[in-house]
């Protein structure tokens, strides 16, 4: 039922805190967990590291994601308490599974495991050899980690461990199994059936914004602002967006709008705004 995300940097103890939950919630609460681990060795080395930038390769790191993600969906049901064990270092990320705790309408917290640099590193050096980080994907995590913040909704509940810390049990057992689940945003609200055309209104606008992205970048460079039809907020644009991966977020956003439609058709090209911005950052 409740997810529960671990978030913090590589080697911080985020698998003993994990493993410690959900001990305590089989023992006390009689409840089963599902636990999703993160990527194995070999496949956060092809994701994080290679790139001059530190960039590693963008497009595993995402399908790394999404599988994580994918996972998490598929355990989320109405008795398991669902405990993520990974980086979840990118923002963004922690907010699309916000997203996914908003529509299967239950509760979530972030458990974010504030270990200094130092202390990972030396835990990461005492690894076996086969599970350890290289050097460049360590300190490319760390540059790269997007630390919690509980003013926002997607971050909060927050519970910030350091590594001596004992775990709040109680808080985190009130936050997950007594507090409700967020609240569906009014966007996102059944449509009534009344709407005829509103699966032909979605396909027809986000193609058309597909495209009308598509020809901007021919005379954008990133950090621009491009304007789309029908909405009154722009595409924030950081880098470029291929045919492929606009292709991709629109076959995402619309098979999410068909399961929860707006109120209002004249939304669709403003959410799908939304949608793409979240996913450049």
């Amino acid at each position: 039922m409740p997810l529960v995300i671990l978030c913090g940097l590589p080697c911080s103890g985020k698998s003993r805190r994990a493993a410690e939950l959900g001990e305590l919630v089989r023992e006390r609460l009689g409840r089963k967990v599902a636990a999703v681990v993160g990527e194995r060795r070999e496949e956060r080395e092809a994701a994080y590291s290679g790139n001059p930038g530190n960039g590693g390769d963008s497009q595993k790191e995402k399908e790394l994601r999404g599988t994580l993600k994918a996972e998490v969906e598929r355990k989320i049901n109405k008795e398991d308490v669902v405990i993520l064990d990974s980086l979840n270092y990118i923002k963004g990320y922690r907010y699309e599974l916000y997203c996914l705790v908003k529509h299967a309408q239950t509760p979530h917290c972030l458990i974010h495991c504030d270990t200094a640099v130092d202390v990972c590193s030396s835990w990461n050096q005492q690894r076996a050899p086969e599970e350890r980080y290289s050097q460049e994907v360590f300190d490319a995590l760390v540059m790269r980690f997007e630390a919690p913040d509980s003013r926002n909704r997607w971050d909060s509940p927050l519970f910030t461990i350091q590594k001596d810390d004992t775990l709040p049990f109680e808080a985190i057992t009130d936050a997950i199994i007594h507090r409700k689940a967020p609240p569906p945003n009014q966007s996102t609200l059944n449509q009534p059936l009344a709407s005829t055309n509103f699966m032909y209104e979605l396909d027809r606008v986000t193609q058309e914004m597909v495209m009308t992205i598509l020809n901007a970048q021919k005379t954008s460079v990133p950090g621009d602002l491009i304007t789309v039809p029908g909405a009154n907020s722009h595409i924030e644009l950081t880098r470029s967006l291929p045919m492929a991966e606009l292709r991709k977020l629109r076959r995402q956003f619309v098979s999410y709008t068909k399961m929860h439609p707006t109120e209002s058709i004249g939304q669709i090209a403003n959410m799908f705004v939304q949608y793409i911005n979240r996913s450049l950052h």
